[in-house]
């Protein structure tokens, strides 16, 4: 496995531009709460539903989550207990969302979702280069990591 700082790297060669920075900071977050909370959507077997997290049993979001976190702790610990922290936060939010009474939590999401990836590809239009994930697959869960980097720079806190 490549280290992360090359991962971040190669990921920032294709997002230089500051309106595509700009759109990475809104959209990254907007599609991995949407993508969470399609999974969360997903029928579950009845099984899974004796193991329970506080008031959320265990879903497909939670099952994607930990594979997740296993692949940012190989990439760096500082970053996963990051991301921990805020898949925690985006957490909590698909729950608000899945108890509300506006729509759906799938029609939400795929809302969101749908003009997330939008925004995106506008702003890799902007930029004039690709997607890197369309390279690598593994830029899709590198993608809230590279944003995380920045903050964790700026508070002075090794990754």
């Amino acid at each position: 496995m490549r280290p992360i700082q090359s991962l971040l790297d190669e990921y920032g060669d294709s997002h230089q531009n500051p309106v595509n920075k700009a759109v990475h900071w809104i959209c990254v977050p907007a599609i991995v709460i949407s993508l969470l909370g399609l999974l969360w959507s997903i029928p579950i077997p009845s099984f899974f539903h004796q193991v329970a997290l506080g008031p959320i049993t265990l879903n497909w979001a939670i099952i994607f989550m930990a594979f997740a976190m296993i692949y940012y702790v190989r990439l760096s610990i500082p970053l996963a207990l990051g991301m921990l922290l805020i898949v925690a936060g985006f957490t909590f939010i698909i729950y608000q969302l899945s108890n509300s009474n506006l729509l759906p939590l799938w029609a939400i999401s795929l809302l969101i979702f749908a003009t997330a990836w939008i925004g995106q590809f506008w702003g890799h239009k902007v930029e004039g280069k690709k997607p890197s994930f369309l390279k690598d697959v593994q830029f899709l869960l590198i993608g809230p990591v590279w944003l995380l980097h920045f903050i964790y720079r700026k508070l002075g806190v090794g990754y």
